[in-house]
């Protein structure tokens, strides 16, 4: 299922099969700005996470992630950096950025929270 023009609803899904797949609409917006401003595709590395994978898999407790309301993304040629520096002058009052070497993590947290340093 299609949740908009490039992105489908099994890419948000955990990944431990568990069926957890609801996205916040917003997520997916903001996905699509991105893969616009850079005329490129957006591969989801890892969205929506039930608690017993994300725990798995080292997440905090109060991640985003199993509030279906983050997404860690790369974008085909693009680097992290240049992502992340995108989303930070796009949205920079609220939303969560995490800078990494290989991907960028973006959720739509009303607040504004920022780490990492794309090393």
């Amino acid at each position: 299922m299609n949740l908009s023009a490039h992105f489908k609803r099994s890419e948000f899904a955990c990944k431990c099969g568990c069926g957890f797949d609801d996205v916040n609409p917003l997520l997916i917006d903001v996905l699509e700005d991105v893969r616009a401003h850079f005329n490129a595709p957006v591969f989801v590395n890892s969205a929506c996470r039930c608690k017993k994978h994300n725990q798995a898999v080292g997440g905090k407790t109060s991640s985003q992630h199993v509030l279906g309301n983050a997404a860690d993304i790369r974008v085909k040629n693009v680097p992290p950096s240049a992502v992340a520096d995108y989303l930070d002058a796009k949205c920079p009052e609220n939303f969560g950025i995490g800078r990494y070497r290989t991907f960028t993590h973006v959720d739509v947290r009303a607040v504004k929270a920022r780490w990492g340093s794309n090393e």
